[in-house]
């Protein structure tokens, strides 16, 4: 498959690139991106949660009222599940909720996804380029040209480019991602992948 390569105009720059079929032009497996999405959102979790058991609430160690002749229901402390105050029955407690996959499945997701992306025809290929300062206006710029504007978007990167990173992360939609970085998640959480040509070569490199 052939894409051709764009300058950040919009214009083309008369180059194209093949994208590898190994790579992008395998048959998708949906079960293992699954398997890979799954795992990536549960390891963003904190697992932090915490509601307090009877054992933990402050009070109730008084005995509210005789156990007879009342005529009302027996109650051995203000702190039971039953009462308003009182602690809570099977309540979330901190846990580690990270999940794991092997590096085969991993590696087969991330192709899986970039091969999707290819068949619906929702990569573009950039030239490389950067700014010499983080300016959002040049970045919405580059977005209007290449007829991106308003959609959700990925930039994959070649390297670490801090002045694109920053002018990017501003713009609703719109995430920048060094190419060895981005997950099976990242490749499919977005409309388009816009891939500068740079990019395209890191990816070919650690999925072969």
């Amino acid at each position: 498959m052939k894409l051709d390569v764009y300058k950040i105009d919009g214009s083309k720059s008369g180059e194209t690139i093949s994208l590898d079929k190994n790579i992008f032009g395998i048959e998708p497996n949906d079960h293992v991106i699954y398997l890979s999405v799954k795992a990536h959102l549960a390891n963003k979790r904190q697992g932090t949660h915490k509601a307090k058991e009877r054992n933990e609430v402050r009070g109730g160690g008084k005995k509210p009222w005789k156990q007879k002749g009342r005529g009302t229901a027996r109650a051995g402390t203000t702190r039971s599940p039953l009462w308003v105050g009182g602690g809570t029955i099977f309540g979330p407690k901190p846990r580690d909720y990270s999940q794991s996959i092997n590096k085969k499945v991993k590696k087969l997701a991330r192709k899986s996804a970039l091969s999707h992306k290819a068949k619906a025809n929702q990569i573009v290929v950039v030239e490389d380029f950067n700014f010499d300062a983080p300016k959002t206006k040049d970045f919405q710029n580059v977005l209007k040209s290449l007829n991106l504007d308003g959609k959700k978007t990925l930039l994959l990167t070649s390297e670490n480019l801090e002045n694109l990173y920053k002018s990017g992360r501003n713009i609703p939609k719109v995430n920048v991602l060094e190419a060895s970085n981005a997950s099976t998640y990242d490749i499919v959480n977005n409309q388009v992948l816009l891939m500068q040509k740079g990019a395209i070569e890191k990816i070919v490199n650690s999925l072969n």
